[in-house]
């Protein structure tokens, strides 16, 4: 399989008349820039190409709600009421309805240029908080809803046990979530195990430890210790609350508290982070974790806002992640993981660090990188050996229209509305847009769930 891309993001910028090979595993053999007529002979025409971008924070059944909570019935509404709504979704869907829900986002995210998605999955039990018969059919849902639409798909079933610091259990409306490390670990095992044999290099599988307040040091160090090498995720920091409460119960905030109790590492992806100070960011660039943000849902709740001035200046990795999906692109993430900044400081371009240099680049090279850790494959763009993952962006519209080349990935990130892509390569395979076929299905899922 190959192609001749006119414009390429190759090694961090554009290169023209690039040549890419994939070979028959679905990676890359051969990315050449400059490629001769006599080269690329035989190769397919394509414009202008970005890689795959990794989405490394999803809730898909919380894309059920999405624009649905946008009102209140109180005086003061924030994350913490924002997640007693959530909970009555959760409480309500089942395997078929989260089926529809994540196959209808998995083709949205395609179609905005997101090839992996990293499911952060805690919806385990039926609605009465009892095992299914197979433990794992809400994760088997989300398998099939990638496989579906052709998402690569890094599924991470959570530990999640008790509803606060101290607490020894969860509430009635977490009766769903309920799963201690070895219900989990049996989960992940399985997942691995259909993995090498129905979609080896697309799916994958880590573990997800729910949050500080949710999941005792016994069951963290647990999962640490059975799984040297998978990818592992956890929520800290999000709210001022959690913060005020593992103070309270620890005597430190949560990321310094994790950091003397877990040897971190590159395996661990803390999301959010929110409230991290600037030596919690450090402990974070030495162990080599990184961070996972997702900034149009940490504005839609009100979390309140990254250090992402220190986090660059310290050189720290991470990602982006749509969460509750409030939005589905990864250029808005991008977008406003720098409008909040510009706010905040009154400059423009940010994330340069005053330096010279190209903004919307910078954001993309350290979210690609990033996600890629997170999801635990070789999704680090075009590159030998690398997933052959691409987007081929659509430059007859509205936001492209006669930009220059130099200029595409700028106004793809920074000009307004953002454009779905032309066609979607995941693992050199064409990845056909199924958002018509999965439409009505959506529909029914949504009017059960809101019925």
């Amino acid at each position: 399989m190959k192609w001749l891309a006119e414009h390429a993001w190759v090694d961090g910028a554009w290169a023209s008349q690039v040549l890419l090979e994939a070979d028959a595993s679905g990676h890359w053999q051969r990315v050449q820039a400059q490629a001769t007529p006599l080269e690329s002979q035989g190769a397919q025409p394509l414009g202008t190409v970005l890689p795959g971008m990794t989405n490394a924070h999803s809730h898909a059944f919380q894309r059920a709600m999405a624009g649905l909570a946008e009102r209140s019935d109180r005086a003061q509404d924030d994350f913490w009421s924002w997640r007693e709504r959530m909970y009555q979704v959760a409480l309500r869907i089942g395997p078929d309805a989260l089926e529809s829900v994540a196959a209808w986002l998995y083709a949205e995210m395609l179609r905005a240029g997101y090839t992996q998605v990293c499911e952060f999955h805690y919806v385990h039990r039926d609605p009465q908080g009892h095992a299914y018969a197979d433990p794992a059919e809400m994760a088997w849902a989300l398998v099939r809803a990638a496989q579906r639409t052709g998402m690569g798909l890094t599924l991470l079933p959570t530990v999640y046990m008790r509803q606060g610091f101290g607490q020894d259990s969860l509430n009635d409306t977490q009766r769903r979530f309920r799963a201690d490390p070895d219900f989990v670990l049996e989960v992940q095992a399985r997942l691995a195990q259909h993995a090498k044999i129905h979609r080896p290099g697309l799916l994958h599988s880590g573990v997800a430890l729910h949050s500080l307040r949710a999941v005792p040091l016994s069951a963290l160090r647990d999962v640490d210790q059975a799984l040297p090498q998978a990818p592992l995720h956890i929520h800290v920091a999000e709210q001022d609350k959690e913060v005020q409460d593992c103070l309270a119960h620890h005597g430190r905030r949560p990321i310094e508290w994790l950091a003397e109790q877990l040897p971190l590492n590159a395996r661990w992806h803390l999301v959010h982070a929110t409230h991290a100070t600037p030596q919690e960011l450090r402990l974070l660039q030495q162990s080599g974790a990184t961070v996972v943000l997702c900034p149009t849902t940490e504005a839609n709740l009100g979390d309140g806002r990254f250090d992402w001035v220190t986090a660059l200046s310290l050189g720290l990795k991470g990602s982006v992640g749509t969460d509750s999906h409030v939005n589905r692109n990864w250029t808005e993430e991008l977008r406003w993981l720098e409008y909040v900044q510009r706010l905040q400081w009154q400059q423009r371009n940010v994330s340069l660090l005053h330096q010279v240099g190209e903004t919307a680049g910078q954001l993309f090279n350290w979210a690609l990188d990033g996600g890629a850790a997170a999801s635990g494959l070789p999704l680090r763009g075009l590159a030998v050996g690398q997933r052959a993952d691409m987007v081929e962006l659509d430059l007859s519209s509205d936001a492209l229209l006669g930009v220059p080349a130099a200029h595409v990935l700028d106004a793809w990130v920074f000009s307004t509305p953002s454009s779905n892509v032309r066609r979607v390569f995941v693992g050199a395979q064409a990845v056909p847009d199924r958002r018509a076929e999965l439409a009505p299905g959506f529909v029914q899922a949504m009017a059960s769930l809101l019925s």
